[in-house]
C-alpha cells in the first residue's frame, strides 16, 4: 500500500494469491505501482480460530454445499474495516453494476470487497454489518474474487489521471445511455472493407452525427432496455 494513493481497496478472500490478478498488468497495474490506488489483501483464514482454519460449516435447514460463517467473516471484516467507504459483498443476487455505479466507486476514497466462496455467506454477517450485494451479471462464478477484480477494473480506470486519454471516457458504452459506435483504423482497406467515407472527410461535424446514429442503431439493435431507458430520458418520462 502507497500512503499517498487517493483510492484503496481492501479485499477479504480465502485465495489472496489470486490478487492483483490481471489488475497488476497494464493501465491499473502501471497506476497501482505509481501509488494512484492501493489494494490490500486479507486472508480470511487468518481470522480463523481453529486448528484447521475453518471458515465454512454446513447450513442449517440442509441443502448442498457450505456456508462462511458469520463469526469468522464478523472478526475479519472489523479489523480490516476502517469505517470509510462502503461494505460490498460480490453476490450474483445484489444489483447489478453498471458504470453509474462504477462511478459512485470511483468517488470514493476507500472500499472493503468481502468475496464469497461455497453456497455463499451467513445472512446475519451481511446484515449486522451492512453489506451492499454487487453483482456482475447473471451468471455463477466460483467464486467472488473474479467479480470483485472485474469491478475494480471498471473503476480504477476512471480514477484521475489513469486513463491516458480521459477525453475518451466520455465516449464508452454507457456514458451516453448508448453503446458505442464502430471504431475503425489503418489499414483504409482490409480484405475488401473500406473505412466508412465519412470518418475520412475531417468533417468533424459529420463524423459526430454519423458515430451517434451508428451508436443509436447498435443500442437498439442489441439492447433495447437501454434503448428504451435513452428514449425515455430524451423525452423527459424520467
Amino acid at each position: 500500500m502507497t500512503a499517498e494513493a487517493k483510492w484503496t481497496a481492501n479485499i477479504l478472500t480465502i485465495f489472496p494469491d489470486m490478487f492483483p490478478g490481471f489488475l497488476g498488468d497494464s493501465l491499473s497495474g502501471r497506476a497501482l505501482s505509481e501509488g494512484k490506488w492501493a489494494l490490500n489483501v486479507h486472508n480470511i483464514r487468518d481470522y480463523a480460530e481453529d486448528k484447521h482454519k475453518s471458515v465454512d460449516d454446513t447450513p442449517f435447514g440442509g441443502g448442498a454445499g457450505m456456508v462462511m460463517k458469520p463469526d469468522v467473516l464478523h472478526k475479519a471484516v472489523s479489523s480490516v474495516y476502517t469505517g470509510n467507504g462502503p461494505l460490498i459483498y460480490m453476490s450474483p443476487r445484489g444489483k447489478t453494476l453498471n458504470q453509474k455505479k462504477v462511478r459512485e466507486l470511483a468517488a470514493q476514497k476507500e472500499i472493503t470487497v468481502l468475496c464469497g466462496r461455497f453456497e455463499g455467506v451467513d445472512q446475519r454477517l451481511l446484515d449486522v454489518m451492512g453489506f451492499e450485494e454487487i453483482s456482475v451479471g447473471d451468471i455463477i462464478l466460483s467464486g467472488g474474487e473474479p467479480a470483485a477484480m472485474l469491478m475494480m477494473d471498471a473503476v480504477v480506470r476512471l480514477l484521475p489521471s489513469v486513463l491516458g486519454n480521459e477525453a475518451s471516457l466520455g465516449e464508452e458504452s454507457f456514458e451516453t445511455g448508448l453503446l458505442e459506435y464502430p471504431q475503425y483504423t489503418r489499414p483504409q482497406n482490409w480484405q475488401g472493407i473500406s473505412v466508412p467515407e465519412v470518418l475520412m472527410t475531417g468533417h468533424h461535424a459529420k463524423i459526430a452525427e454519423w458515430r451517434l446514429e451508428q451508436a443509436m442503431k447498435i443500442t437498439k439493435d442489441r439492447r433495447p432496455d437501454l434503448w428504451h431507458k435513452y428514449e425515455e430520458n430524451k423525452s423527459g418520462g424520467i
